[in-house]
């Protein structure tokens, strides 16, 4: 495999910043047809991390899916992180991953060695989760594109979703944000090698273990920060909870380097989606501009973010800390109203 490979440069966006911007979606998705079946648990009604179906009391099957462009020149790293981000999906809805199947896109022209790269940083993931992997499917494309088809299992009584929080939950983030603009950054070469380094580590975690640790407690919500960044999963939980959320900019964990290459301008497009999105539910008050880049900045693999009782939050970060999951935890907010209108407030 030739050792000058640069994936980035086969896409013009890279990772979950590649996405199709939320308000594009949700125009197409309000123009779908609606299904009704009573063991349709979540559906994508209120843009939830991935659907549950009930199979009995017992059970619950989620399935989601999840591939994107490179946004790392590594194809092994590659892998591993458009794995842990499709694997993320299961472990924001409170399940457990089961079975994986590749989902692959790739130019005719290009090493095939890249290609096994790609697929061997993947399958490690996957049998990190202690999942299986069991096939999947393939095209010829000319731009690189790798992700998973995961079907998890949990309880129909423990599904996280993305709506529910309460006046008084504080809101914790199990990775620091900052992973758009810092790949912005390293793709113009303007990126420490500590900051890549960083994003790299923080983008191949798992949530398996945030995600263990959180059964422990009382979550009123939970949902997984990626391609609509930190506000845009905000909005979508502050509408589907009619909530009001107060995000405390200075109390956010960031990525190395993430607010000096923000305040260089070396922001991902997907962030300007993610605001204007947001904008009708967005008080920014006299916060720096650069802080609503970072909350908006489109996330690759993130943490959760997860709605706890306050008295039980303190308990819930030390836990974390202590399980040294390899990432920074944060209390980035708080529920200050529910049952009204959603909205977030910057702080």
């Amino acid at each position: 495999m030739s050792a000058e490979i640069h994936l980035t440069q086969f896409a013009k966006h890279g990772g979950c910043a590649a996405k199709i911007g939320p308000d594009t979606l949700s125009r197409v998705l309000g123009k779908l047809p609606k299904f009704s079946d009573p063991d349709l648990l979540v559906g994508f009604e209120t843009s939830d991390d991935a659907a549950v179906y009930r199979i009995n009391d017992e059970t619950a099957v989620i399935q989601t899916l999840d591939f994107f462009t490179p946004v790392v020149d590594d194809p092994y790293t590659f892998g591993q992180v458009a794995a842990a981000n499709a694997l993320s999906d299961v472990y924001a809805m409170g399940g457990e991953p089961k079975i994986a199947l590749n989902i692959v896109c790739f130019p005719e022209d290009l090493d095939p060695e890249v290609l096994g790269e790609i697929l061997r940083g993947g399958a490690e993931k996957v049998r990190e989760a202690e999942a299986v992997l069991v096939g999947g499917h393939s095209i010829q494309d000319d731009v690189p594109k790798y992700g998973l088809s995961v079907t998890g299992m949990v309880h129909p009584d423990k599904i996280y979703k993305n709506f529910g929080c309460r006046k008084g939950d504080l809101l914790i983030l199990t990775k620091q944000i900052g992973s758009g603009i810092v790949n912005t950054a390293v793709k113009a070469q303007m990126a420490s090698a500590e900051a890549e380094r960083e994003a790299v580590r923080v983008m191949t975690t798992l949530n398996r273990k945030a995600k263990n640790i959180a059964a422990n407690y009382t979550i009123h919500a939970c949902t997984d920060v990626t391609g609509f960044g930190l506000l845009g999963h905000c909005s979508e939980m502050a509408s589907a909870s009619g909530a009001v959320i107060e995000l405390h900019v200075q109390d956010i964990a960031f990525m190395r380097g993430a607010k000096e290459y923000a305040q260089m301008g070396l922001i991902p497009g997907g962030a300007y989606r993610n605001q204007r999105h947001a904008a009708e539910l967005l008080d920014a008050g006299d916060v720096e501009e650069v802080y609503v880049d970072l909350v908006s900045d489109p996330q690759t693999s993130g943490g959760l973010l997860l709605a706890v009782p306050e008295q039980e939050a303190g308990s819930l970060v030390k836990d974390l800390v202590r399980a040294e999951l390899g990432t920074e935890v944060s209390v980035v907010g708080r529920i200050t109203a529910d049952g009204g209108q959603g909205r977030i407030c910057l702080k």
